[in-house]
């Protein structure tokens, strides 16, 4: 295998070039890249970004000369200004040919390869109308919201879930008036649970967030948020926070199968010598015995070593069966969870108190331990919690005899 290409320039597709090269691949590595920028974090960007705390020289998940290293043929998408790193600059992939071998580029370039990692994301989704309203994906994003934000600003934030609510703290903080609109009874109940979503929207009402549920959006306007019973809210600016779709739209016709995210095995294979990592694959997690997509730093990262090892030793290769591990950073709270918490059967208190914002839930599916959630609580409280789920603990087990470690967090 003499030449392998990498698309997409985030978390997954660099951990998946690094890892190529640590396990001893030396043939030409291709690593396509949407945006101008080098490979940098996400996650802070609806916090440290958004808030002015950091500069986005912070950013980059990797030094200059740790990319050096890798001996990249780094294809980016648009004039990298103010870099003094030798690019050759590409474009978005437009289009998969399977059978040649090659991935298309927007201005026309072909790119052979003998191996495949399909690491492009997701983007976020819109509403029809929205005019100038904001996202928050990409650091140009992030810059363009901090400079609206301040004392004596209206923020509408549409949709309550972690982005958006990470957002409409960040807003408070910095004096801004802050509108959160979710169609939703509860925020975040589908993800973990009306008792947790309770307790984060009494974060958002304590800061002095105007926070309304069952409420449904019609358009985005110059002057606000026109809801669908004919409500103006008024803003000065206006955030879409309503979840992401997966960059799949290259690959329609190529014979890979795409629903929801680029389909793939227990393995992350999509197709001989095609694997996806990231964002945008659907994977079969046998850990848990379904398929999944998971939108998390950690996860992308982590399945994009873990594709890497299975393309290059196909002979030798490992199911990707991690147990998901996430975080939000919300006011004063730290939100952290391991585990696939939708979907589950029942969500109790197995730690501290709700109503003192710190605690711990476990999330059962089945008979089975599927997860758990920390707020305002030590990282050993949780360690535990997440091994018992990776041991497929029966739920009986796992509630009746907490682990060690979380015994030993309630004694300090």
């Amino acid at each position: 295998m003499r030449r392998i290409l990498v698309v997409g320039a985030s978390a997954a597709g660099l951990a998946a070039a690094e890892t190529l090269r640590r396990e001893g691949y030396d043939g030409t590595l291709t690593l396509v890249g949407e945006e101008a920028h080098l490979p940098y974090d996400r996650p802070p960007l609806s916090k440290q970004i958004l808030s002015g705390e950091w500069g986005p020289e912070r950013l980059p998940l990797r030094a200059r000369a740790d990319l050096d290293a890798l001996d990249l043929d780094l294809r980016l998408g648009h004039a990298a200004t103010g870099l003094d790193l030798d690019l050759r600059l590409g474009h978005a992939a437009t289009g998969l040919d399977l059978a040649g071998r090659a991935v298309l580029l927007a201005e026309g370039v072909r790119l052979p390869y003998d191996g495949l990692i399909v690491a492009t994301g997701v983007r976020p989704r819109r509403l029809p109308g929205e005019g100038d309203a904001h996202v928050l994906r990409t650091l140009d994003d992030a810059l363009a919201l901090r400079d609206r934000l301040g004392p004596g600003r209206r923020l509408v934030v549409v949709g309550a879930g972690f982005l958006g609510a990470e957002a409409a703290a960040v807003a408070r903080g910095l004096g801004t008036e802050v509108t959160l609109l979710e169609p939703a009874p509860v925020p975040l109940a589908h993800a973990v649970g009306e008792q947790v979503g309770r307790v984060l929207s009494g974060a958002h009402l304590d800061h002095g967030v105007d926070l309304r549920t069952g409420v449904g959006v019609a358009e985005v306007s110059d002057s606000g948020v026109r809801l669908t019973d004919g409500e103006l809210v008024a803003a000065d600016e206006v955030l879409v926070a309503i979840g992401s779709l997966p960059n799949t739209e290259w690959l329609e016709g190529s014979g890979l199968k795409v629903a929801d995210g680029l389909v793939c095995d227990e393995y992350s294979a999509a197709a001989p010598g095609v694997y996806g990592a990231g964002d945008v694959a659907r994977w079969h997690n046998p850990l848990f015995g379904t398929s999944m997509r998971i939108e998390h730093r950690t996860n992308a990262a982590e399945q994009g070593m873990a594709a890497a090892r299975n393309l290059l030793r196909p002979d030798a290769r490992k199911p990707f069966a991690p147990v998901p591990y996430f975080w939000s950073d919300q006011y004063d709270m730290k939100v952290q969870a391991f585990g696939h918490l939708r979907g589950h059967d029942e969500v109790a208190v197995v730690e501290g108190e709700l109503a003192a914002r710190r605690f711990v839930v476990a999330y059962r599916t089945g008979d089975r331990l599927v997860g758990a959630l920390a707020i305002g609580m030590p990282p050993k409280a949780i360690r535990g919690w997440r091994q018992a789920v990776a041991t497929g603990a029966s739920w009986h087990e796992a509630v009746d005899t907490p682990p060690p470690t979380a015994a030993a967090a309630r004694r300090t």
